[in-house]
């Protein structure tokens, strides 16, 4: 029987007054000499670097800022890639009692204006001449806009000899100010409609939820995943949002050593030089990292292969779950399939790896119990900006694939009386910035309203089932969850993309991007000549293996849900064009409007807007 609540006691009592600094000045006097970060040499060599030479460095970048005349309360914005500079100038910011506000390294002129205009930045830190020009272009509107460093240029080392001359003991002071209460940063939600929101995360939000995810001692712990001695994670995912920005901030208070990787075209060798334990992914990731298994299998004997080994993978995983567990023939096969298949996949992860932790939207159970097969653990989790990233998680030891776990230590959630996720706990934020309609809107009675719809089983583990807004009511009132058909239908390896639409409508369709990397391979693989992505968009092998795929995506909805046409676009959905988030959501409002021609095409209805030509089957 499902329960309407669940909740996870704290299992520590944090200091009101600590700091995210606190937690690393905590780890100076415990460990000074234990390596906290790696990075990269030109050799492509991995060298280390100890807790005391890591503060070391804040400090003498945090004193460059104090000659500068940055003040408490200051707001200073990042823009750049992942990196050990990010990493270090997050702290030096903590350490004079700033507030940095991070911003995504593809953001626009539009966006930085709104950004740095609304949190009322005063400095900026870019990473390239190109960032420098997008900060300048949006200069003119900002005032309070004084200072802009750039990295390519050696701005930290300028910072570090200005400040030469401030001492030891101003930066300890300075260190001291920020309380548990304080702001530590404010991130603006990447935004699937209207302008970004600024959550307010103060420094006592990263206290409490770290403090708790690290000395969880129970049966329920994470840590072992992510913060205990022998972790290791290369960072890739970008600092600009919360989730990686999150970890960074366990690893350096507990005992995980961190890589950055800038470059994810360099990720594969990187990966292998350094050899990570645990990654972070986005089920996009780890749905292409499946793709391209597939695609180097080839074609004829290999692709079957795959194609029997992933079958055997999902099947093992699934009997994992009983109570009798996998056969002794299963074993025997799970066994060949790892030979021949699963190794290869381990081994372009880094050949260490033994989990992921995935979040920022839901994976599916189809690629948890793949991985899980292939012998890498899949966490997964759930959070949102507003809750520090994750609030809920898979336990590695009490894992059930397809949901998204139980809360974190000193967290709750509750699911209301239409279906919504209500949220509460340590970790949860206090308000938007300048927004108090936004606010108000969002915090009810001591509870955030997530706006994502789910359920909680009999053990409270929780299993989303969509975004409120994006329930589709079909003309017969059929209530639609478009996730479940996404998910399965961007399995196919040709598929980028999809958005499922039918609100109001008799029946459900969905529009469908090509993935023009895939291409190529697919069209190898199956003897066929080399042509364009948008030729693909109407060749009549490439739509048979689509209807194929809708056909295997229907077989887990009822005959109302399942999709009866398609649309392929031209083009594909990007950060560049719009119409993906920098976290890669699809923003479906604009590509609702914007394609609104095409939909209308799926219902044999007349025009309603002018969009781009899609082909439609």
């Amino acid at each position: 029987m499902a329960v309407d609540s669940m909740a996870v006691p704290a299992n520590v009592e944090t200091d009101p007054n600590a700091n995210i600094i606190t937690m690393l000045t905590n780890r100076l006097a415990r460990e000074p000499d234990e390596v906290v970060i790696e990075r990269q040499q030109p050799s492509g060599e991995w060298v280390g670097m100890t807790v005391r030479e890591f503060d070391e460095d804040v400090v003498s970048v945090a004193k460059g800022l104090i000659a500068l005349g940055i003040q408490v309360g200051d707001k200073l914005a990042i823009m750049s890639r992942t990196s050990y500079e990010w990493a270090l100038l997050d702290y030096a910011i903590w350490s004079v009692g700033a507030v940095s506000v991070p911003i995504y390294e593809t953001s626009s002129v539009d966006q930085v204006q709104w950004i740095c205009s609304d949190a009322g930045v005063s400095g900026v830190f870019v990473e390239t001449p190109a960032h420098a020009m997008v900060v300048e272009a949006a200069r003119a509107q900002l005032p309070r806009l004084t200072q802009i460093w750039q990295l390519s240029q050696d701005a930290i080392g300028a910072l570090r000899e200005v400040g030469r001359t401030v001492a030891d003991s101003t930066v300890a002071q300075r260190r001291r100010t920020a309380r548990g209460s304080d702001l530590a940063t404010i991130i603006y939600t990447s935004g699937t409609t209207g302008r970004p929101k600024g959550t307010e995360l103060t420094h006592g939000h990263f206290v409490r939820l770290s403090e708790n995810t690290i000395n969880d001692e129970t049966d329920r712990t994470i840590a072992p995943v992510i913060a205990r001695p022998g972790c290791r994670t290369l960072l890739f995912l970008p600092l600009a949002h919360v989730f990686a920005r999150f970890i960074q901030v366990i690893a350096i208070s507990s005992h995980t050593v961190i890589g950055h990787c800038p470059d994810t075209k360099n990720l594969v060798p990187a990966l292998g030089s350094f050899k990570p334990s645990f990654l972070l992914g986005v089920p996009r990731v780890l749905e292409k990292v499946y793709n391209a298994a597939e695609q180097k299998a080839g074609s004829g004997l290999k692709l079957k292969i795959f194609r029997w080994s992933a079958k055997v993978a999902i099947v093992y995983s699934r009997a994992l779950d009983t109570k009798r567990g996998p056969s002794w023939w299963l074993k025997r096969q799970h066994k060949l399939a790892d030979k021949l298949v699963y190794h290869s996949i381990r081994e372009a992860m880094g050949g260490a790896t033994k989990y992921a932790v995935s979040g920022g939207a839901a994976l599916g159970e189809r690629l948890g119990h793949f991985y899980r097969g292939v012998g890498l653990i899949v966490v997964e989790g759930y959070g949102l900006t507003e809750t520090t990233a994750p609030i809920l998680v898979n336990r590695p030891n009490r894992q059930k694939i397809g949901s998204v776990g139980i809360p974190f230590p000193g967290c709750e959630v509750r699911i209301a009386e239409d279906g919504e996720i209500m949220l509460r706990g340590v970790n949860v934020f206090d308000r938007y910035h300048n927004n108090p309609d936004a606010t108000a809107q969002a915090l009810r009675d001591g509870w955030f309203y997530t706006g994502d719809v789910g359920y909680l089983d009999d053990e409270g583990y929780l299993f989303i089932t969509g975004r409120k807004k994006e329930l589709i009511v079909t003309a017969s009132g059929k209530n639609v969850a478009p996730a479940i058909l996404e998910d399965r239908l961007r399995g196919h390896p040709l598929v980028s993309q999809v958005v499922v639409v039918g609100d109001g409508k008799p029946f459900i369709g969905a529009l469908v991007t090509l993935d023009a990397e895939m291409l190529p391979g697919w069209l190898s693989n199956h003897g066929k000549p080399p042509i364009s992505a948008d030729q693909a968009r109407t060749d009549e092998a490439v739509l048979a293996s689509l209807e194929r795929a809708v056909a295997r995506t229907n077989q887990a909805v009822s005959r109302a849900e399942s999709i009866r046409k398609f649309a392929v676009l031209e083009g594909d959905f990007t950060e560049l064009n719009g119409y993906l988030t920098p976290s890669l959501k699809v923003k479906r409002d604009k590509v609702l409007a914007d394609f609104a021609d095409q939909i209308a095409k799926l219902y044999g209805e007349a025009s309603t807007a002018a969009g781009a030509n899609g082909n439609h089957h």
